[in-house]
């Protein structure tokens, strides 16, 4: 075996790469290195190995176990590229069919808004616009809580005062809120769908009512709407409105004139409007004063809408101890519905019973606390 000799500058390092690895050769003037270099005859027989090392490496990935393996990574290549293609056909047929129901949705919104102020125009549409003038509901500059309970009425008077507000000659500001007293997680939800339907953006807050009603027991009707009323203010003038507006209906009006003469021996009514005796400068509003119950069902079926009715836990559980639940309301709806049946006025003549009243011909009256009977002028009022 040769040595080789090579001439090293004085304190340089270098790094040879002669096939078996780096060799650091010692710097230190003309000296020879103790590396022992391979003689041509065994730097052949090591490339004869490495040819012989090859060519068993090529004949292995030919044989039978190589394609096999090959066929088998193609297969789940080509697995892989089809999962990969369904899911992204997949995605596509999902993102399709996501654009086509969004496009259904507002179609059939559309429809429903427009039905509103064509089909039911005159029944609906007409009789809120009137309401609204001719009680002076809605002032420029005016900012209404719109109170939607989840029932039919309240989302009705929602997409009219949107109207109104979009198109009416008055200016003023619109926010939907809605107070859940302790409704049912099934009934939450089908007032928020119906709510995303009718693309109503409400602000709803909770509250304890139906638990302290329940808690109490005595008059829970007249309790609820109480309590209901009181945060229904709060929350609207938190919000900076003047004015909260609720779904009353004309059969409301009649219904709460004949229960107050036979269950409270009392002529009175709802108003269209009336000042907060606890909230100062806010006011309620009734601009469904003038519509009919049966118009707002019809419209509802039309549309094939379907709202929550009661709702309330506290009348749930008397129904279900007492097999029904019987109202006061229901007993006075069903007496005029019988009386109409015979003559189609009665409606009509209830609701103008309370504007035609004539202080002459009444036993007594209160106005602002101060009770007034008919005796104080009496002898005032001889004819001469």
């Amino acid at each position: 075996m040769k040595q080789t000799g090579l001439p090293w500058p004085h304190g340089s390092r270098w790094e040879l790469w002669d096939g078996g690895g780096p060799f650091c050769a010692k710097p230190g003037g003309d000296r020879k290195t103790d590396h022992t270099v391979m003689s041509q005859t065994e730097r052949e027989e090591a490339k004869m190995g490495e040819k012989t090392s090859m060519a068993a490496a090529d004949l292995k990935a030919t044989g039978p176990e190589a394609a096999e393996s090959r066929a088998a990574g193609e297969a789940r290549e080509s697995e892989t590229a089809k999962v990969s293609n369904a899911k992204q056909v997949s995605g596509a047929d999902a993102a399709k069919r996501e654009a086509g129901a969004q496009s259904a949705e507002a179609a059939r919104r559309a429809q429903i808004e427009r039905s509103l102020i064509k089909t039911y125009r005159k029944k609906l549409w007409s009789n809120l616009t009137k309401a609204v003038r001719d009680y002076q509901l809605i002032q420029e500059g005016d900012r209404v809580a719109c109170c939607v309970s989840g029932g039919k009425d309240s989302f009705v008077m929602a997409l009219l005062l949107r109207e109104l507000q979009r198109h009416g000659p008055v200016p003023f500001e619109l926010h939907f809120i809605m107070m859940d007293p302790g409704y049912r997680p099934e009934v939450r939800a089908l007032i928020e769908e119906n709510a995303r339907l009718l693309d109503l953006p409400l602000t709803r807050f909770e509250t304890p009512v139906f638990g302290i009603v329940d808690a109490v027991g005595k008059n829970p009707c007249y309790l609820c709407a109480r309590m209901r009323r009181g945060y229904l203010y709060n929350h609207a003038r938190e919000l900076g409105c003047n004015k909260i507006a609720l779904g009353h209906h004309f059969d409301d009006v009649i219904e709460t004139i004949l229960m107050g003469m036979l269950y409270a021996g009392k002529v009175e009514t709802m108003l269209p409007k009336l000042h907060s005796q606890h909230f100062e400068g806010m006011e309620l509003i009734r601009p469904m004063y003038l519509i009919r119950e049966k118009d707002i069902c019809a419209w509802r079926d039309h549309n094939g809408l379907r709202f929550i009715q009661c709702a309330c836990s506290v009348t749930e559980k008397e129904a279900s101890a007492d097999g029904a639940h019987y109202s006061k309301r229901t007993r006075v709806k069903e007496l005029i519905a019988q009386l109409a049946a015979e003559d189609p006025v009665i409606e009509a003549n209830i609701f103008k019973s309370v504007q035609n009243i004539n202080l002459r011909t009444v036993m007594a009256y209160r106005k602002d606390g101060v009770r007034t009977t008919f005796l104080d002028d009496y002898d005032a009022c001889v004819p001469h």
